[in-house]
């Protein structure tokens, strides 16, 4: 029997090492590895790894503020997650708000963390239907 793929987000960071401190404090990640310069993290068991730029490789350069990909995370307390990342340092991005979806209400607001990467932040509600 094949195993299902798993998909993952690596996220281009400018110092690996102050990455993995940020995210562990203001998000409450927590280190699986770290082969210096690159590192696996997760929240509530959802794993993302962090590397460190690479001039060598252009497929390895750091946002720079300016990104097309947004990171969802679903918990059940939206607004405490967000007020700690503002409160370590990340640019509040919008306020956390219901929007209504075919599940009903959901809440959702967002952030911009330290190394340019865009956060979006809700309840679990749409997972309560499956």
């Amino acid at each position: 029997m094949t195993e299902p793929p798993v998909i993952s987000v690596m996220l281009i960071v400018p110092d690996a090492d102050a990455a993995v401190s940020w995210y562990k404090a203001a998000l409450g990640a927590s280190e699986l590895w770290n082969l210096g310069g690159v590192a696996g993290l997760q929240i509530g068991g959802a794993p993302f790894f962090l590397h460190e730029v690479n001039p060598d490789n252009p497929a390895e350069t750091s946002p720079g503020g300016v990104t097309n990909v947004r990171i969802e995370v679903f918990t059940d307390d939206p607004d405490g997650f967000i007020a700690r990342a503002v409160a370590a340092g990340a640019v509040q991005g919008s306020a956390v708000v219901g929007h209504q979806m075919p599940w009903g209400t959901h809440r959702q607001g967002g952030f911009t963390d330290p190394f340019g990467h865009k956060w979006s932040v809700g309840d679990r509600s749409p997972f309560l239907n499956q």
